[in-house]
C-alpha cells in the first residue's frame, strides 16, 4: 500500500477528528509583552501554558500511547495474517483490507506524531528521545508487515483490476488503487519490498545524525550593537542578519559559518549518506533518477523541475537588477552576503507581540471567508501552537498532526514581521489539512507537498496584500515593496537555487564522483555566484550554506515546491481579491479540501492555475519586475 507520508517541517497530511471547543479569548500579556520586548525562556518549564501545544489532547497519559503502540503492532501483524495473497479473490476482501488498512495506519500515525512532537520541543531529554525510538520501531514494524499490500495489488491481473476499479463498492477507493498501479512498474515484489522496509531505517540516518548535531553545535558570542556580548545560536542568526549595524552582520555571519566550517567533514558524510540512499531507492525502484523518483510517485511530471529552474535562470538579470539597488540604498562599497538580508529601506523595526501578530494574520486572512476565520480562532485557542524557544527546541518552523488530532504548529518566535508572516504560512497548511480530512476519508485525506506550499504561501501573499492595502505613507509603501522582492529572492529565487543545488549534487553521487565537503562547496559556491551575480562580493563563507539547510537532509527534493507553490499561490491570491466570494468557494472546494483525491496537477487546475505549464512562474517574474520597478520609482521621487 502507498503509505501517507508524515513531514516534520512545514507541511502536513493529515488533521483533525473532533474540534474541542476552547476558550478563543486571549490571555493576559506579559510583563515582557507590556514592555513590547522578547520574552526569554531559558527551560520550557518557564514557558506560560498558553503558548504551548497540547499533546494531552492526543493521549492523555503515557500509557493510552504505549497502548496504541502495541496496539498498531498487533494489527499490522493481524493485517498480514488476514490479506496476503488473498487481494485477487475478491472486490470484497479488496475492500475490508482497505478499511483495515486505514483503521491500522490511523493508529500508527496518531502514535508516531505525538512522540515526535514531544521530542521536537525537549530535544535533549532522554525519555523523550526513547519514546521516539519505541515509536520509530513500531513505524517499522508496520511497515514491513504492510510492505507486500502494494505488490499484491499490481500483481493483480489488469482484467480482473478493471473490474475491480467499475465496481461500486469500491468506488470510495477508485483513486488510491489507481495511484497504485499508476507505478506499477516501479513497485517490486513482495520480497523485495519486504527487505526494502526492513532496511528503511537506515535511510533516515544522514538525517538523524545531521540534526543531532545541529542540536550539539554551540556557536560563539558576539558583540550587538550595544556593545553588549550575546550568544549566537541557530535560531537568532536571521535576527542578526537584518541588523541595521553592519559589523554586528558581518561578526554573525562570520561566525555561525565559521563553525560550520569546523564540521563541514561531518556535514558532508551526513548529507552524502542521504543523497546516497536515495540513488539507490531510486536504482532499486528502476527510476532514471532521484529526482523522478521523487516526483513520479507524487504525480509530477520532472518537466516541472526543470521548467522551473529553466524560468528563474531567465530572470536572474532581475535579480542581480535588485542586488545591485540593495547596494545603492545601503550606501556600501563591495555588497556582500552579510549585506542582504537588512532592510535597504528605513523602517521602525517594533517588537511584534504574539497577541498582536494574531490580529494581523486575522485580519489579513479575511478574504477567504468567515468559515476560514473560525479555524484560525481555534488554532490561536485551541492548544494547536508551540510559540517560544528555548535552547533545546527544534528550530525553524512546522505544522504537523495526525487524522484523528487536530493540527499542530511548532514556532520559534521572535517577534519579528517575519514571524508573523510565518505564522500565517503555517496556518496555510493547518486549514489544509482541518478541511482535507473533513472533506476526504483517510486514505485521501494526504495530499502532496506540491500543493501543500501552495496553501501556505497563498496565507503570505493575503497577509502582505492586507498591509500594503493599509499603508498611508511611501516610507511605509516602500517597506512593504522591500518585503515583497524579499519574498521573492528568499521563496521564487533562493529555493530555485536550493533545487538546482540538490539536482546537481545527486546527479554527481549517481555518476560515482564523491560528495565530500570540497565538492559540496564547490557546487554551492558557483550556484549561488550564478544566482546573485558577479557584482556580490566573494565571500567564502558562503560555501558552507548547505549545512544549515534541513530540507537537504531531512527531504529529497522537496524545496522546487517552495518556489512553484509561491507562483501559484500568487495567482491564486490575486484570484481572491479580484472575484471574492466565487474565488473563495473554488478554492476551498476545489483546492483545499481535495486532499490527495487526484493528482496535484489536476488539483490545482480546478483551483484556477496550470502548473503543467511555466506561464505562472513567468508570471510571477512579471510581478517581481513591477514590484522592482515601484520600489526604484518610490525612491526617484522627490
Amino acid at each position: 500500500m502507498k503509505k501517507k507520508v508524515i513531514v516534520s517541517v512545514a507541511a502536513t497530511v493529515i488533521s483533525l477528528s473532533t474540534v474541542i471547543p476552547l476558550n478563543v479569548t486571549n490571555p493576559a500579556p506579559t510583563e515582557a509583552q507590556e514592555t513590547q520586548q522578547q520574552p526569554r525562556y531559558m527551560t520550557r518549564a518557564e514557558i506560560p501554558a498558553q503558548y504551548k501545544w497540547k499533546t494531552d489532547h492526543i493521549y492523555s497519559s503515557k500509557a493510552r500511547w504505549e497502548a496504541d503502540i502495541k496496539k498498531a503492532e498487533l494489527l499490522s501483524g493481524v493485517f498480514k495474517k488476514n490479506y496476503q495473497g488473498k487481494l485477487a479473490k475478491s472486490a470484497a476482501i479488496l475492500k475490508k483490507a482497505l478499511e483495515d488498512y486505514s483503521t491500522l495506519s490511523r493508529i500508527q500515525d496518531k502514535a508516531f506524531v505525538y512522540a515526535n512532537l514531544n521530542a521536537d520541543v525537549n530535544l535533549t531529554n532522554p525519555d523523550l528521545q526513547a519514546a521516539l525510538d519505541r515509536a520509530e520501531k513500531m513505524a517499522t514494524a508496520v511497515s514491513e508487515n504492510t510492505a507486500w499490500f502494494s505488490p499484491e495489488v499490481v500483481e493483480i491481473p489488469t482484467k480482473q483490476m478493471n473490474k475491480y476499479l467499475q465496481d461500486k463498492s469500491l468506488s470510495a477507493y477508485k483513486y488510491v488503487l489507481s495511484d497504485i498501479i499508476r507505478t506499477k512498474s516501479h513497485t517490486l515484489s513482495q520480497d523485495q519490498e519486504e527487505l526494502l522496509a526492513k532496511l528503511s531505517p537506515l535511510s533516515s540516518t544522514g538525517s538523524d545524525v545531521y540534526s543531532r548535531l545541529s542540536t550539539e553545535i554551540k556557536f560563539p558570542k558576539i558583540t550587538d550593537s550595544d556593545g553588549k556580548e550575546v550568544q549566537l545560536t541557530q535560531t537568532n542568526f536571521i535576527s542578526f542578519m537584518e541588523s541595521k549595524d553592519r559589523n554586528v552582520r558581518k561578526q554573525a555571519y562570520e561566525a555561525y559559518y565559521g563553525t560550520l566550517e569546523k564540521f563541514k567533514g561531518s556535514f558532508a558524510q551526513s548529507l552524502s549518506s542521504h543523497v546516497q540512499s536515495h540513488n539507490i531507492r531510486a536504482d532499486v525502484r528502476n527510476y532514471k533518477s532521484a529526482l523522478e523518483a521523487a516526483l513520479i510517485p507524487n504525480d509530477i511530471p520532472v518537466k516541472v523541475y526543470d521548467q522551473l529552474i529553466h524560468s528563474v535562470k531567465k530572470g536572474l538579470p532581475l535579480m542581480h537588477r535588485y542586488m545591485d539597488l540593495k547596494k545603492k540604498m545601503l550606501g556600501v562599497d563591495e555588497l556582500h552576503m552579510y549585506d542582504i538580508y537588512t532592510p535597504i529601506v528605513d523602517a521602525e523595526e517594533k517588537y511584534i507581540s504574539y497577541e498582536e501578530a494574531q490580529k494581523q494574520v486575522m485580519e489579513g486572512l479575511k478574504p477567504l471567508g468567515d468559515d476560514y476565520a473560525k479555524i484560525l480562532k481555534e488554532a490561536f485557542g485551541g492548544g494547536w501552537v508551540d510559540v517560544y524557544s528555548t535552547d533545546d527546541k527544534k528550530s525553524g518552523a512546522y505544522q504537523w498532526g495526525a487524522y484523528d488530532t487536530h493540527p499542530y504548529l511548532l514556532l520559534n518566535y521572535q517577534g519579528t514581521k517575519g514571524d508573523v508572516a510565518t505564522i500565517a504560512h503555517e496556518l496555510g497548511h493547518a486549514a489544509h489539512s482541518y478541511l482535507s480530512k473533513k472533506e476526504q476519508p483517510y486514505l485521501t485525506s494526504g495530499y502532496a507537498t506540491f500543493t501543500a506550499e501552495v496553501a501556505s504561501t497563498l496565507n503570505e501573499n493575503l497577509l502582505w496584500n492586507s498591509e500594503y492595502k493599509k499603508a498611508k505613507t511611501k516610507a511605509e509603501k516602500m517597506r512593504l515593496l522591500n518585503q515583497r522582492l524579499e519574498n521573492f529572492r528568499t521563496t521564487l529565487f533562493r529555493q530555485t537555487q536550493f533545487a538546482e543545488f540538490e539536482k546537481a549534487i545527486h546527479e554527481l553521487e549517481q555518476k560515482g564522483e564523491s560528495i565530500n565537503a570540497a565538492t559540496l562547496k564547490k557546487v554551492y559556491g558557483e550556484i549561488n555566484k550564478k544566482y546573485y551575480g558577479k557584482r556580490m562580493a566573494a565571500d567564502e563563507e558562503i560555501a558552507m550554506e548547505w549545512a544549515r539547510i534541513p530540507h537537504f537532509y531531512d527531504h529529497k527534493f522537496y524545496v522546487y515546491q517552495y518556489a512553484t507553490s509561491f507562483a501559484a499561490s500568487a495567482a491564486l491570491s490575486k484570484q481572491l481579491l479580484q472575484q471574492g466570494a466565487p474565488a473563495v468557494k473554488r478554492i476551498k472546494e476545489k483546492f483545499l479540501e481535495a486532499g490527495g483525491s487526484s493528482d496535484p496537477i489536476s488539483i490545482l487546475k480546478g483551483a484556477g492555475v496550470d502548473m503543467s505549464s511555466s506561464k505562472p512562474i513567468d508570471e510571477a517574474m512579471t510581478v517581481f519586475e513591477e514590484t522592482l520597478n515601484e520600489l526604484e520609482k518610490l525612491i526617484n521621487e522627490k
